[in-house]
């Protein structure tokens, strides 16, 4: 198929340009001016008021109680999991068509990926299939505090966590009275559940967690890619345990690199802002750490180009919807190609606009012709199952994954100036 008049409709969107990218950032505030501030102030790592400034910015836009910012959204998910009471050995679900980071965060936790389909509809994790692989897969059983000093005497699964970051050898051999989820074919524990809001369109999250609390499972959100995406009026990130941000260059808002942490959980809040700062004890000299802990605070000079970015976020997300509405009104009346909008009871970000091809031969005949005549579109990832290093992972039935995955592109999506 001949894919001109597509190729013509992405330029006349991003006239007078040569090479049209995929999805660059948009700099068109304060950015220059907060930067030198900041180099000025000489607080250019991770202590100023930038940080603090951009983690209140993120609570205001998106209702949580607590933002921690971090240098990239992979130590957000690392420290989140680790929160989460995700231990070596444990399993933790997620979905296939994730980007890598996903899986590596867990990897880091010393957990085990068990992979379960996405929604068609959503491209998200699947609510209906995460039911029913753990109704024939997963049990109850109760696991211990017994022996863990000062734990005795805590009552919340909060607690427990915190027990967990500090003595997790103890834990992991332990038996008592928290509940908890059994994979019934290996006895490892499902400890935590990642579903991700693929591409800024939010999953079917509400469901996901009512499940995921059935089975006492923590639910943490990867919205890496959907601040400004709402479900049912909801900013994503804020339904499960904790949520996380990324700001990568390439993200709908950027500070270059970093993160975010969020979590309406007051233990969990105040625990995030402490292991993410290498967990140390305040004090006007002294060098006191009380665990171990992370380098993963976000450095005043990211978080100065964070603050510009979010003040102009409401124009930025406005200019997105355009386009995606321009997309979906042009691909409706063409054959051949499948527009895919925001999801029922949702607000998307449109961070990169998603169509469909009808084969994988035709997808990779698009992609060589746009890519040949300067416009940038990609395939999605390469199904994390299907990775060498995953490749013997627990998975469910991945049918919609695996058609999903041959089938998508993502097209041009930036800012339109």
């Amino acid at each position: 198929m001949n894919y001109s008049p597509v190729i013509d409709f992405i330029r006349s969107l991003y006239p007078n340009r040569d090479f049209i990218p995929l999805h660059e950032p948009h700099f068109g505030g304060n950015e220059k001016k907060y930067l030198l501030d900041c180099i000025e102030s000489t607080f250019v790592s991770s202590v100023g008021k930038y940080v603090d400034r951009f983690e209140e910015m993120i609570r205001d836009f998106t209702g949580a109680k607590y933002a921690i910012a971090t240098v990239n959204g992979t130590a957000a998910l690392h420290v989140a999991l680790k929160l989460a009471g995700v231990g070596s050995g444990d399993l933790v679900i997620t979905q296939p068509l994730t980007f890598i980071a996903t899986c590596n965060a867990i990897s880091y936790c010393g957990a085990e990926s068990v992979f379960i389909d996405i929604d068609r509809k959503t491209l998200g994790l699947s609510a209906d299939a995460l039911e029913t692989w753990l109704k024939e897969n997963a049990e109850e059983e109760f696991i211990g505090l017994e022996g863990i000093e000062g734990l005795e005497s805590l009552e919340s699964l909060e607690g427990f966590r915190a027990a967990q970051l500090s003595q997790p050898s103890k834990l992991s051999q332990q038996r008592s009275t928290q509940p908890v989820a059994i994979h019934k074919a290996t006895g490892k524990r499902i400890s935590a559940c990642v579903p991700m809001h693929t591409f800024g369109h939010p999953c079917e999250i509400d469901r996901i967690v009512d499940i995921c609390t059935r089975y006492h499972i923590s639910v943490v959100e990867d919205s890496a890619e959907s601040i400004g995406s709402y479900y049912r009026g909801q900013h994503t990130g804020t339904f499960g345990k904790l949520g996380v941000l990324s700001f990568n260059g390439n993200k709908t808002i950027t500070t270059g690199g970093g993160g975010m942490i969020l979590t309406n959980d007051d233990e969990l809040g105040k625990l995030a802002k402490h292991i993410t700062t290498t967990a140390k004890v305040p004090h006007l000299w002294r060098f006191e750490h009380d665990m171990v802990g992370f380098n993963y605070r976000l450095p005043n000079v990211n978080a100065a180009i964070g603050c510009a970015q979010m003040e102009k976020l409401p124009e930025i997300l406005e200019s997105k919807r355009s386009t995606a509405r321009a997309y979906q009104d042009f691909f409706a009346g063409l054959n051949g190609i499948d527009y895919i909008p925001e999801p029922k009871d949702t607000i998307s970000n449109y961070w990169l606009n998603v169509i469909l091809l009808s084969s994988l031969e035709e997808r990779e005949s698009f992609l060589k012709q746009t890519n040949e005549n300067k416009v940038m579109t990609r395939p999605a990832w390469i199904l994390m199952n299907e990775l060498k290093m995953f490749r013997e992972s627990i998975s469910g039935d991945l049918s919609v994954s695996k058609e999903i995955a041959d089938r998508l592109v993502n097209i041009p999506s930036s800012y339109q100036t």
